[in-house]
């Protein structure tokens, strides 16, 4: 990343989420994509806010351990997962000074099923304004069954899977 001119040696831009595919998944652990901002002169903010399971964070205890109801796969604890992440994106967004109306990209990764929580749960508070992807991956900590990101982008690059890029 320094090589890249990303990381200046103290703040991290990098924003990630680690996910395991339940179909097809590689065969070895691997680099999918990754996300960045960089200072520019555009007129609308850009942001990532990394993946957040349903975890509270700075507990020395293990994901596990800290899970919201871990283990629990009923329509009521996958809900509660959810709720639970759904508030940490938005405290995240608050912090950066957004909300969902600033996001153009919203994923989820779960393996339960999140139908029943699509419109009271995650359209009602405005989480799929620009939709919702929903990848069929665990989170990979066992215990964590739900996780999301977001970002506000302005421009993205994809690259061809077919050509080496460097």
């Amino acid at each position: 990343m320094q090589k890249w001119g990303l990381f200046d040696g103290s703040v991290n831009p990098v924003a990630r989420s680690t996910v395991c595919p339940a179909i097809n998944p590689p065969s070895e652990p691997s680099f999918h994509a990754f996300s960045f901002t960089i200072k520019g002169s555009y007129a609308e903010p850009t942001f990532v806010i990394a993946g957040s399971g349903g975890a509270p964070e700075g507990s020395a205890a293990g994901y596990a351990q800290r899970a919201i109801r871990s283990g629990e796969t009923s329509l009521d604890a996958i809900r509660e997962k959810a709720r639970f992440v759904l508030e940490e994106m938005e405290r995240r967004l608050s912090g950066l000074g957004f909300g969902w109306a600033d996001t153009t990209v919203v994923q989820i990764y779960t393996v339960l099923d999140i139908h029943p929580l699509l419109a009271d749960e995650i359209a009602r508070r405005g989480a799929a304004r620009s939709g919702v992807t929903w990848h069929y991956a665990r989170p990979p900590i066992l215990g964590l069954e739900y996780e999301m990101d977001c970002s506000g982008i302005r421009l993205e690059t994809v690259a061809d899977p077919g050509r080496s890029q460097h």
